[in-house]
C-alpha cells in the first residue's frame, strides 16, 4: 500500500551552514520568499529578528540557524537568504535561512532516527541520503517550542473524576518522531495518572501493537503523528485497519500540519480522528470518546477499504 502522505509529501533541502543541508515537510511549508524588510519586534525571543506582513498575516521571522545552535544569519548575508513560510502547530512562522537547494520527493521508509550520540535535546527527527549526500530532518516542533513555549492550560488536560476512570483501564499507545511531543503527552497522561506505552516510530509501534495483540491485550486506543520515518502516521492506520488483531484500536492522527485535516480524511486513511496539536484537554476529550465506545462494547472497526 502506498502511503497517503507519501503521494504528496516532499522535502524542502535547505542550507544553515556551508556544508550541512537540512530539511523539512513540505506539507508543513505554505511558500518560500526571498529576503524582504523586516518589522522590529520588541521583547521578543532572541533569535526573532522581525516580522514581516506576508499576505495579510503578521507572522515573525525565526533565524533558524540561530534557533537550533549554528552561527546566526549576519545583516550582511540577508540579501541573499530565504524565508520559509510554514504553518504548523495552530501558527504561521517565517524561517530565515541561508538557502533552498530543492524539494526532492521522499520515502519516509529511508529515513533513519538521528543516532542517539546525539543526546534528547538535537533538534532532529531523523536522517536521510539524498543525493549521496546525508540530509538532517528538523524538529520544527521542538524548534517552535523553545521560541514560542505551549501555555500551561494546553499542556494539561482537565477532565472529570469519573471520565477519568473510563480512561484509566484503556490499553493506550501513544507514537511520535518528536522527542517533544512525546514529552509533551507523556506530561499530559501522567498529570491525569493514565498509563500508556510510547513509540517514537510508526515501525516500532506496529510490532508493539502486535506483540500486544497475541498477549491477548490489544490497545484500545492509539494516538499517532504523522510525519514519521519508516511508516508514516497514515500508513500505521491502514496496517492497524487491515490486520484483524489490531483493527478494533481507536486510532487519533495528532499532527503538528495546520492545514484542514477532516474527520472524512481521517476515516479514509483508517482513523478515526485528526487533531492538531497542542491541546491536551482537547486530546484526552477524543482519547474518552474512544474509551466510551469501548466500554460500551460497541465495535470502532471502521467499515470501507482504504484505496
Amino acid at each position: 500500500m502506498k502511503s497517503k502522505a507519501n503521494e504528496s509529501q516532499g522535502m524542502l533541502l535547505f542550507k544553515l551552514s556551508a556544508m550541512q543541508t537540512f530539511a523539512i515537510g513540505t506539507l508543513k511549508v505554505r511558500e518560500i520568499v526571498p529576503y524582504c524588510s523586516l518589522t522590529a519586534l520588541p521583547g521578543s525571543h532572541h533569535t526573532v529578528v522581525g516580522t514581516a506582513n506576508m499576505r495579510g498575516i503578521t507572522t515573525p521571522i525565526i533565524d533558524m540557524a540561530k534557533a537550533i545552535g549554528y552561527p546566526a544569519v549576519g545583516k550582511e548575508e540577508y540579501d541573499n537568504c530565504f524565508i520559509i513560510i510554514t504553518d504548523c502547530q495552530r501558527r504561521v512562522v517565517g524561517f530565515l535561512v541561508r538557502g533552498i537547494e530543492k524539494i526532492s520527493e521522499c520515502d519516509w521508509r529511508n529515513i533513519t532516527p538521528p543516532p542517539n550520540t546525539l543526546g534528547t535535546h538535537a533538534f532532529l527527527t531523523g536522517v536521510m541520503n539524498v543525493d549521496e549526500k546525508i540530509v538532517q530532518l528538523l524538529d520544527v516542533e521542538l524548534i517552535m517550542s523553545k521560541v514560542f513555549p505551549t501555555s500551561e492550560d494546553k499542556l494539561h488536560p482537565i477532565l472529570a473524576d469519573v471520565d477519568r476512570e473510563k480512561l484509566k483501564p484503556m490499553h493506550i499507545l501513544l507514537v511520535d518522531d518528536s522527542s517533544l511531543a512525546r514529552r509533551q503527552l507523556s506530561e499530559a497522561l501522567d498529570s491525569i495518572n493514565i498509563p500508556y506505552v510510547v513509540s517514537a516510530n510508526g515501525l516500532d509501534a506496529l510490532e508493539k501493537m502486535k506483540d500486544s495483540a497475541m498477549q491477548g491485550r490489544p490497545f484500545d486506543i492509539v494516538v499517532s503523528d504523522i510525519e514519521m520515518p519508516g511508516i508514516d502516521g497514515y500508513e500505521l492506520a491502514f496496517e492497524i485497519r487491515s490486520n484483524n488483531s489490531l483493527s478494533e484500536a481507536y486510532l487519533i492522527l495528532h499532527t503538528s500540519l495546520s492545514s484542514e485535516i477532516s474527520v472524512d480524511r481521517a476515516h479514509q486513511v483508517g482513523a478515526h480522528e485528526a487533531l492538531e496539536k497542542f491541546d491536551a484537554t482537547e486530546l484526552v476529550t477524543a482519547m474518552l470518546r474512544g474509551a466510551t465506545l469501548k466500554t460500551q462494547n460497541e465495535s470502532v472497526r471502521l467499515e470501507g477499504t482504504v484505496e
